[in-house]
């Protein structure tokens, strides 16, 4: 029985539909070089994939040379977690990572606009029956991620094995790029939860849901606890134990790569976490974050260093980040 046969009427969720705001709405002259780029982004779909992913390094490397404060950012988080990186390959890694951030507006625009057979080609699944088993035996599923590439790609290729799915969703200052966004991620899920929409996740998953779930980011509200991250104290978001527990659900992790040879993205689900939730959140969290880790130095430019993932720590923790 699939997820839309279970859940029932009061629970099923809003699609994220009723938020979306006709593009043509944003005619204004400050969207104007947006839409530009936009047009641009739509021709170059038709390249060949390995054409896309080398231009878009190439604007990674350019891009970030006129924006210093997050190259800036993203130099002192690889300087953080790679301490025994000498100066050139931490430097090369640096240039690797602002590629990376190229290649991955290219990634949205295949997400957007190429067809199904064109993307399920990219990408590749290893481990979906630990997605399916819990999903069978009438469990909800978070699925477990983290800032990596091609999100709204790969899930898109995912709803081919589950097709009713539920993600988190932040949206974004620039509402023209939010709306884009938003559709490309409603091409991942059935559903959007908006970041706020805790008791909605938690209908969702005791109705049988997989909800895609990401806690990689700096967090100083509730459930905030500060554990390591690649050994440096980091202000994490705990919350995923109280989920797991409220929403009766397994932790399934899931972890998405570009793949080395230029041929498309290798996805994995690993069997559900045993023992989770713990009756200690903060090392729930600690774990989690060795997780991620673990997969992050599989191919460390990939990773969303951009992020002030180290800001508010508390005394006597310095803000490394004060004079970025």
């Amino acid at each position: 029985m699939n997820s839309t046969a279970r859940a029932s009427k009061d629970h099923t969720p809003d699609t994220g539909e009723s938020d979306y705001i006709p593009l043509y709405r944003f005619w204004q002259p400050r969207f104007w070089g947006l839409w530009v780029g936009l047009g641009a982004l739509r021709l170059m779909v038709v390249l060949p994939y390995r054409v896309q992913m080398a231009i878009g390094r190439r604007l990674g490397r350019l891009a970030f040379a006129v924006a210093p404060r997050r190259r800036r950012i993203a130099e002192i988080n690889l300087r953080l977690c790679f301490p025994e990186l000498d100066e050139p390959a931490l430097q090369q890694l640096l240039r690797d990572h602002l590629g990376s951030l190229g290649c991955s507006i290219f990634e949205i625009g295949l997400a957007l606009w190429a067809g199904d057979a064109r993307v399920a080609g990219l990408v590749t699944f290893k481990g979906i029956d630990n997605l399916t088993r819990p999903l069978e035996q009438g469990h909800g599923v978070i699925v477990l991620s983290g800032h990596f590439p091609a999100v709204e790609l790969t899930g898109r290729v995912a709803r081919n094995h589950i097709p009713d799915t539920a993600a988190m969703y932040r949206p974004l200052k620039n509402p023209l790029i939010d709306q884009l966004l938003r559709r490309a991620r409603r091409q991942a899920g059935s559903a959007l939860i908006p970041k706020s929409g805790l008791r909605q996740m938690i209908r969702l998953l005791r109705s049988g849901w997989p909800v895609w779930y990401a806690s990689d980011q700096s967090y100083d509200r509730a459930y905030a606890e500060l554990v390591p991250f690649f050994g440096e104290p980091a202000m994490t978001n705990a919350a995923l134990s109280h989920i797991a527990r409220m929403g009766k659900a397994r932790v399934v992790p899931f972890y998405p790569r570009r793949l080395a040879d230029g041929s498309g993205y290798a996805c994995e689900f690993l069997p559900a976490l045993e023992g989770f939730p713990s009756d200690d959140p903060a090392a729930d969290a600690a774990r989690v974050n060795a997780l991620l880790a673990q997969w992050i130095r599989q191919a460390p430019e990939q990773y969303y260093w951009v992020h002030r993932r180290f800001k508010n720590r508390p005394a006597p923790y310095p803000d490394p980040y004060r004079d970025s």
